[in-house]
C-alpha cells in the first residue's frame, strides 16, 4: 500500500507485544488510578505481573474486579473510589498501608470537542476535578510518605492535548496544561528529595473513554489537527512507558513530559 493510500485510510492499529520483566516491581507498593479500564488496567496488570503490589482504584466496581479476578494470584487490592472525594482518597491511602513506592494517576476523562463559549460551566468543573483536583489530592495524600523516605516515583498522565491546543476541546486541553504544569513545578520543587514526578502524553489510543464532537464549530478545526495522527496504540503500549518512568531506569528523568503518541507530536 502507498503512503498516500495508507494515509487516505486513517491512522492504523499499532502493532506490539509485550513483554513481562519478572520482579520488576518487586517489594514495591504502587496505587493506579483509572484501573477498571484502558491504560489503568493494563498499567496495574503489568506492574502486578511484574511482582507490585497494586492498589487499583477506579469507580468501576465491575472493571476492578474483572482485573482482580483475571489475576487471583498476584497482588492486587481494589478500591472503588471518586478521586475527587477527600474520604475515598484516605480509603485508598489507608488500603496502600504505610509505604507507597509509586502512583500512577491514570483517571481521566474526556470532554465535549467543544470552544470556550459552547462549554457547559458544569463539564468544565467536572473535567477538572477529574483530570487535575483528583491527581492533585493523591499527590498530596502520598508525598508526606514519600519525603520522609527520600524515595518515591509518581507518573501523570496528560495527553497530546497538554502540548499543544489541536487535539481536544477547551476543557481537556485545559485540564491536561494543568497537569503538565503541576508535574513540572512538582519536579522542580522536590527535585533534591529522591522523588521522581513525571508525566506521560499519550496520543491516539484504543481505549474505551468517551469522546463526541458535540460542536459543529470547533469540530472541522480539531479533525483537521487529529489527520495528523499516525497511529493508534495499543492501551499496554502506554502502560509500557508509564511503568518505564516508574522505575529507577528512568533514574534521571525528572520533570519530563514524555509523549508516547507514535510520533504525533512530532508532526
Amino acid at each position: 500500500m502507498s503512503d498516500a493510500a495508507a494515509a487516505a485510510q486513517g491512522p492504523q492499529m499499532a502493532q506490539w507485544e509485550e513483554t513481562i520483566t519478572p520482579g520488576r516491581f518487586a517489594d514495591r507498593t504502587v496505587i493506579v488510578t483509572g484501573a477498571g479500564s484502558g491504560i489503568g488496567r493494563a498499567t496495574a496488570s503489568r506492574i502486578a505481573r511484574e511482582g507490585g503490589r497494586v492498589v487499583a482504584v477506579d469507580m468501576n466496581r465491575a472493571g476492578l474486579d474483572g482485573l482482580a479476578a483475571e489475576f487471583p494470584e498476584l497482588d492486587v487490592v481494589t478500591v472503588v473510589a471518586d478521586i475527587t472525594d477527600d474520604t475515598a482518597i484516605a480509603a485508598v491511602v489507608a488500603a496502600a498501608g504505610e509505604r507507597v513506592d509509586g502512583l500512577a494517576n491514570v483517571a481521566g476523562i474526556m470532554d465535549r470537542m467543544q470552544p470556550v463559549h459552547e462549554i457547559d460551566p458544569a463539564l468544565w468543573e467536572k473535567v477538572f476535578a477529574v483530570n487535575v483536583t483528583g491527581s492533585f489530592k493523591l499527590m498530596k495524600a502520598v508525598l508526606p510518605g514519600m519525603l520522609e523516605r527520600g524515595a518515591g516515583s509518581i507518573v501523570n498522565v496528560a495527553s497530546e492535548a497538554g502540548l499543544r491546543g489541536s487535539a481536544a476541546g477547551t476543557a481537556y486541553t485545559a485540564s491536561k496544561h494543568a497537569v503538565v504544569g503541576m508535574t513540572k513545578s512538582s519536579a522542580y520543587l522536590y527535585a533534591l528529595t529522591g522523588v521522581r514526578i513525571n508525566a506521560v502524553a499519550p496520543g491516539a489510543v484504543a481505549t474505551n473513554i468517551e469522546s463526541a464532537f458535540a460542536s459543529e464549530f470547533a469540530a472541522p478545526r480539531i479533525q483537521r489537527g487529529m489527520a495528523a495522527i499516525p497511529s493508534i496504540a495499543q492501551a499496554s503500549q502506554l502502560a509500557a512507558s508509564i511503568t518505564f518512568l516508574l522505575t529507577d531506569d528512568a533514574t534521571n528523568l525528572n520533570g519530563v513530559i514524555l509523549p508516547s503518541d507514535g510520533g504525533w507530536s512530532a508532526a
